[in-house]
């Protein structure tokens, strides 16, 4: 009977090793499709005025400036520089909700690099390896 329920335990056990592995294995080729969409990502917007349209990338970092030759008729540069400014603090911030919607279809729900994306908390993203135990 021993040998049946060791037998038994280790059915059970290499069950969930393949399920886990089968996570992860989803997980992993995921996060590859990921890293692309992230690298493909785009934003782009448009001032309130028209004038300026900035693209950013998935991190917030700045793709390229355009500028509607109308901009030189007002020859106001700190209206043009704060109108550029705000355009691209727009443009970052969804580039990070973008970020933050593909992330999530990826990353288990709760985990610390997802919370870290939401929110900038590096404590998030720490928090698992402070709650590990220390030899």
């Amino acid at each position: 009977m021993g040998e049946n329920v060791d037998r038994d335990v280790n059915h059970a056990l290499r069950a969930r090793f393949d399920e886990v592995y089968g996570q992860y294995q989803q997980l992993r080729s995921g996060l590859a499709e990921l890293r692309t969409k992230l690298e493909q990502l785009r934003v782009t917007e448009r001032s309130a005025d028209g004038r300026v349209t900035v693209t950013v990338g998935a991190r917030g970092d700045l793709v390229s400036v355009e500028l509607d030759p109308a901009v030189y008729q007002d020859r106001d540069a700190t209206k043009l520089g704060r109108t550029v400014t705000d355009t691209v603090r727009r443009a970052s911030a969804r580039a990070v909700a973008s970020t933050q919607e593909l992330a999530a279809g990826y990353l288990p729900a709760g985990s610390g690099s997802l919370e870290f994306l939401r929110t900038g908390d590096f404590g998030a993203l720490l928090a698992r390896a402070d709650a590990a135990p220390r030899p």
